[in-house]
């Protein structure tokens, strides 16, 4: 049976030759990471189950979240890692180190065909080299470093064939926020992309990686990369074999194959609040700007960083202004130290800080305040992602020439002389950012108030903030929950056990943290019902016996908010016992049922 990349991975890694789309299947994890997030709570699991480690040689822990240990909950969480890793054997990727994922690549140990599972949400970046990285919750990783296994639903595969020739001065975050811009952040929802054509296969690593991370954003399983002689020389180099890359079959079947005229690209920047609310950067032009963020696992590679100091060069970052710069790896930053790109950066006024997630996570340099106005090289910019300020995506080229400028502008569009902020525009911002609201962040039928909120792509940021992150108690996770949802910032103190939560599509993108799943189990929340969920939270979800249940439609049921509905988890039938109406929905599946009745995955 022909077969796409995905299924190839999965196939190779079961105990099958073949699998299909929709199959459950047990898959050998090669590479298993816990980061300093998400990491006490495996811990914790393995202590409270009596658990041991399956193979230490692929067991690993990487503090990348905040490898300053600047905040004292992250400081006692990397300690409980690295006491456990010197108890069991488990190697640490330290604070000296940077991004996990990024480590996997440059230490050979993820390269083509191989398999990897971490507690990050952007572990799906190993597609850049045609590898299978996927971001799971706490539970998830306990069983993986236990068993070397975990459950996985193979996704169907989509196919997108660039064609045409890039244009000039289109950088890989272009290409990826054009790729935004046309499928949003649900179009893609739960498939694995394949990337194909003459362009692609040209392709350097760091701009592979800049693309596959930002997959999450788009709400894929994968972006894979079929991986070209250069990925192939590099990856065997690394792991030290000769390595083989894994090809999907000429008659493999896609769910759907998409053209798309990379010739017609644009320079582009993500709206505040949705990494998917592309413009053209034309749109945005002369927007004043306090700060600016290169970094993150999009875009912190050498690449970027060369990127970066041939536009600072020679120049001064504008008056009022900040630009911090932390590249993703020590590898790299000791690169731009060798290359005398740091000395760049440091005589054009620049923070350049040891190498990690940074701003991103909430745990480094690059948060903002009230009313500061930041664009950033990141994958998302939720509100409150990286501080309580608005937030540009760019390209690195974009964020060094705006942060000259003092407004977003291109690199080839730097002005003479910078623009600040004028008193009274001081003002403006300061009385605005005051106005603005703190972004706080075993039953088969259940009955209740339903809490209908017809919003799509509500993401973990806005379920359970990343500055609660550090917090491992269950009970205290609850009074957080929506904090971060415009509207609903009381959520927590108005609903009531049994209350049902019910949304619309993608529900749950972003993070892989489990606190916005246990958060709903700590205030009694029956069920999340949603037309569909980001691959992660459902998996996070179902594992952890929190019931959700996804729709096709809800046209018949006559819903309003603050109906009383029952819902039926075996049959899929919701009653409206409100309005004397009901309809079926998506029951749960066998293996949905088994880990509820078992009240857990363990």
């Amino acid at each position: 049976m022909a077969q796409t990349i995905i299924e190839k991975i999965i196939a190779n890694h079961s105990k099958y030759d073949t699998v299909k789309p929709g199959d459950i299947v047990d898959i050998n994890i090669d590479v298993r990471a816990a980061r300093d997030f998400g990491g006490p709570n495996v811990v914790k699991h393995f202590k409270e189950h009596n658990l041991t480690i399956d193979d230490v040689s692929k067991t690993f822990f990487t503090f990348d979240t905040n490898p300053t240990g600047s905040d004292q909950k992250y400081a006692v969480n990397q300690q409980i890692c690295r006491q456990f890793a010197r108890e069991h054997g488990i190697k640490v990727y330290d604070i000296n180190n940077g991004i996990g994922t990024h480590t996997f690549i440059e230490e050979g140990l993820a390269y083509p065909g191989t398999t990897s599972l971490t507690t990050d949400s952007h572990a799906n970046i190993l597609g850049a080299v045609g590898a299978f990285g996927q971001g799971m919750g706490d539970k998830d990783m306990a069983v993986a470093f236990s068993k070397g296994s975990v459950w996985f639903k193979v996704p169907e595969s989509v196919k997108l064939n660039i064609k045409g020739n890039r244009p000039v001065g289109i950088s890989a975050k272009d290409i990826v926020l054009n790729l935004l811009h046309e499928f949003g952040a649900n179009s893609l929802l739960g498939y694995s992309v394949e990337l194909y054509g003459e362009e692609v296969d040209k392709l350097t690593l760091d701009e592979r990686i800049t693309i596959a991370s930002m997959g999450t954003e788009m709400g894929t399983i994968i972006i894979l990369f079929p991986p070209n002689k250069e990925i192939l020389d590099y990856c065997s180099l690394r792991a030290g074999k000769k390595i083989k890359g894994v090809y999907a079959d000429k008659d493999a079947e896609y769910n759907q194959i998409f053209d798309i005229d990379i010739s017609i690209f644009k320079p582009m920047v993500s709206l505040p609040g949705k990494p998917h609310d592309t413009v053209n950067i034309i749109e945005t032009k002369k927007v004043k700007i306090d700060s600016g963020f290169i970094g993150s696992c999009t875009n912190g590679r050498i690449e970027d960083m060369r990127e970066t100091a041939k536009v600072l060069k020679g120049r001064k970052i504008a008056p009022g202004v900040v630009l911090k710069i932390v590249p993703s790896t020590d590898r790299i930053w000791k690169q731009c130290l060798d290359e005398g790109i740091i000395k760049i950066f440091k005589e054009a006024g620049v923070l350049v800080s040891n190498a990690g997630c940074a701003g991103c996570a909430a745990g480094q340099v690059g948060q903002n305040g009230p009313g500061e106005i930041t664009v950033s090289t990141g994958n998302r910019n939720f509100p409150g992602k990286q501080g309580k300020g608005s937030v540009y995506l760019a390209s690195p080229a974009t964020v060094a020439a705006s942060a000259i400028a003092g407004f977003i502008t291109t690199f080839d569009k730097i002005p003479d002389k910078p623009e600040v902020f004028t008193f009274q525009e001081i003002e403006e911002k300061t009385k605005l950012a005051e106005e603005n609201k703190e972004y706080k962040q075993k039953p088969m039928t259940v009955e209740g108030k339903v809490w209908y909120i017809p919003t799509d792509d509500i993401d973990t940021d806005m379920i359970f903030h990343n500055r609660y992150l550090a917090i491992t108690d269950i009970n205290e996770m609850g009074q957080y929950i929506f904090d971060n949802l415009e509207g609903y910032e009381d959520f927590a103190k108005k609903v009531k056990p049994t209350d049902i939560v019910l949304v619309q599509k993608n529900f749950g993108s972003g993070s892989s943290r489990q606190q916005a799943v246990d958060g709903f189990a700590a205030l009694g929340v029956s069920v999340v019902i949603a037309e569909s969920f980001g691959a992660i939270y459902e998996r996070n979800a179902i594992n952890a016996a929190m019931p959700i249940m996804s729709y096709d439609s809800l046209e018949g049921l006559n819903l309003e908010d603050g109906d009383n509905i029952k819902v039926n988890f075996e049959t899929g039938e919701i009653a409206n016992t409100t309005k004397g109406t009901s309809i079926n929905i998506n029951p749960f599946s066998e293996v949905q049922l088994e880990i509820y009745q078992n009240n857990g995955l363990f």
